[in-house]
């Protein structure tokens, strides 16, 4: 891989990683912390924003070997499918840490 490819994926893995670290940060802070009218967490928002973060994290891993688990099988899948046609299709760059959706069931809790 050429110096200026290499650059760029290093970029776009920083991005990734920022972005799911600032989603983290929002849901978590907007699910634990209920008061704006002290200059320091409370000991109770503190717990929460630890566990909230530790349990995404645990949730992100999951994904992520999952992810890692499945890909393997998709490439095999793929080259079967178009046979003879040539090298199977690499996918692109392999997606940064995932946070799930404030929507999915258990993640604010």
């Amino acid at each position: 891989m050429d110096p200026a490819a290499e650059h760029r994926q290093q970029l776009r893995s920083l991005r990734d990683f920022l972005l799911v670290y600032n989603r983290m940060t929002e849901l978590c802070f907007r699910h634990c912390v209920c008061s704006l009218n002290y200059r320091l967490l409370t000991g109770r928002e503190e717990s929460c924003l630890d566990s909230c973060a530790a349990r995404l994290v645990r949730a992100n891993h999951r994904l992520m070997s999952a992810y890692v688990g499945l890909v393997p099988a998709l490439l095999q899948r793929r080259a079967a499918e178009h046979g003879a046609a040539g090298p199977p299709a690499v996918p692109g760059p392999a997606p940064g840490p995932a946070a799930p959706s404030p929507d999915a069931p258990g993640a604010g809790t």
